[in-house]
């Protein structure tokens, strides 16, 4: 998918939306432990009931891979679910990966070759040779960790470097270099939304992917207000607060509750800065 291809989705639905499927099997509904493949029956309702309102699903993959082949399975069941029914979604693989040259090779034939998702996460501080194997695949994306929302981002990311800058803005400076911004997203925690100006500062057009919103009590307003840029330049992604906002048989419906007042407050952003007509 292009970046002019997503633009046009979040315009057609008035969303910059990203639904996080971090399915723990020990939180789904007791019912859905009856069907052959709980996991998979879980996301398929998730999906349908939100597929309309988002632009983006971002499976987790650790959730899927502490299941083992049984949970791989299902995540390889919900990726050509999404595929089949819902081909305008993009599917971003939010595996965290990035090893040596031949190693990263290897994950890049995975995501993108066999499972053919959209955009995998990336850890960059192995350096350009971890990173390059990702971004042979024309219409495919690597979503770079930037600046995370978690409390631990600021052991590394906000050290400073040389005394100029934090490292987070050496690893969005550097990266400049590996890639444009029709290839290159970076992942920018909305707890951290006051640090948007600087980000933005270094990679003005690129796509941010921003969890934190929702669980997190990350601000919609205040990602919208540093991060939008001229094609809106962000998908905010939440999780927890949608897919687990019910536990009844009534989980689907909530789900898709709490996805329409997410989508709403992004439809009053995005014609509130000019980028849909109301």
């Amino acid at each position: 998918m292009t970046r002019d291809e997503l633009f046009e989705n979040i315009k057609r639905k008035k969303s910059f939306l990203c639904v996080g499927l971090d399915t723990d099997v020990r939180k789904i509904p007791q019912f859905l432990l009856e069907e052959d493949d709980p996991i998979f029956a879980f996301n398929k309702r998730i999906i349908d009931a939100t597929a309309h309102l988002c632009v983006a699903y971002k499976p987790n993959l650790a959730f899927y891979e502490s299941m083992g082949s049984f949970g791989l399975q299902a995540f390889e069941k919900t990726v050509e679910y999404i595929q089949t029914n819902y081909p305008d979604q993009f599917i971003i693989a939010d595996a965290k990966r990035g090893d040596i040259g031949n190693t990263s090779d290897m994950y890049a034939r995975s995501f993108f070759e066999h499972l053919k998702v959209d955009a995998l996460t990336v850890a960059p501080y192995m350096g350009s040779d971890s990173v390059l194997p990702f971004l042979k695949y024309p219409g495919r994306w690597v979503i770079l960790l930037a600046l995370t929302s978690n409390e631990g981002a600021s052991d590394f990311q906000l050290s400073q470097v040389d005394g100029e800058e934090a490292l987070f803005e050496r690893v969005l400076r550097k990266s400049k270099d590996w890639g444009s911004s029709d290839q290159l997203m970076y992942v920018v925690g909305a707890t951290k939304a006051d640090m948007l100006e600087r980000v933005r500062a270094i990679v003005p057009d690129a796509f941010l992917l921003v969890p934190g919103v929702g669980s997190q009590n990350g601000s919609l307003e205040d990602v919208a207000r540093f991060g939008l840029n001229s094609q809106c330049g962000l998908l905010v992604n939440a999780s927890r607060s949608i897919i687990y906002a019910d536990s009844t048989e009534a989980f689907a419906n909530a789900a898709g509750a709490e996805a329409e007042k997410l989508r709403r407050q992004m439809a009053d952003i995005l014609i509130k800065n000019k980028l849909v007509e109301a």
